[in-house]
């Protein structure tokens, strides 16, 4: 296994799916690792699991001062802050444009795309002063393919690769570095939110969250000198 010992990471979305995969696999590659999601009870009993080298931290990353609180505790507990993943992310039944309304679009938004703003602003103070630092972004391969997973979504999923190309283009004499993945159909909770049930008979076809753990564990685990833009993660039978 890659070794990340020494390594800080924050992982925002812990609690469940792909952020709970990373979490766990970075911990066992021997970082430390900060839980950050709304799902407070969640985090906290994943965090005693993990033991003295996780720390829970309940967090609405959509709140810029939440997002600021988190880098906070991370760096009085911690010290540093080496990586930070962004894998929270969320999908609605009522994605149609006939049926989207303002409310649920700004939620869209905040929770996809504003919060991996915040955390990327809160991060990278600490990150220029280190000279040194990592933000992976986890899109969706409707970036890559469109499809009908709703254009609230898809416009989420494509701003965070401006966000995560425009941060490494302003970033990157400071040290900083970003990658934005991508990963097709996967079998976490989010499945469950399609209006219509996706066929028990694809989602066996599907990733499993720990593929996109181990895929941000490679990004992670690279030299500093190394650069990985942009990662398509892709369930082979479904493509």
């Amino acid at each position: 296994m890659a070794d990340l010992t020494g390594k800080v990471t924050i992982v925002v979305g812990a609690s469940s799916g792909m952020g709970e995969a990373t979490a766990r696999t970075y911990a066992a590659a021997g970082a430390k690792v900060v839980l950050a999601a709304r799902s407070g009870d969640k985090l906290a009993v994943l965090a005693e699991e993990l033991g003295e080298n996780a720390l829970s931290c309940a967090t609405d990353a959509r709140d810029a001062e939440a997002a600021t609180v988190l880098v906070e505790q991370t760096m009085a507990v911690f010290g540093r802050v080496d990586i930070l993943v962004y894998v929270t992310g969320t999908n609605i039944p009522d994605r149609a444009l006939q049926v989207l309304t303002e409310e649920t679009w700004e939620m869209m938004l905040g929770t996809n795309l504003t919060g991996a703003f915040h955390c990327t602003k809160a991060a990278l103070p600490v990150m220029r002063e280190q000279s040194t630092g990592l933000i992976i972004y986890v899109s969706s391969g409707c970036v890559q393919k469109p499809d009908a997973s709703g254009v609230s979504y898809q416009a989420t999923k494509h701003g965070m690769v401006g966000l995560a190309h425009g941060t490494f283009q302003e970033e990157k004499e400071n040290g900083v570095r970003t990658c934005v993945i991508f990963p097709g159909l996967t079998d976490t909770p989010l499945v469950l939110k399609r209006p219509v049930p996706t066929p028990p008979e694809v989602v066996a076809q599907a990733l499993m969250p720990q593929d996109v753990a181990d895929a941000c564990l490679f990004v992670a685990a690279l030299p500093t000198r190394a650069y990985v833009p942009e990662l398509v993660l892709l369930p082979a039978g479904l493509s």
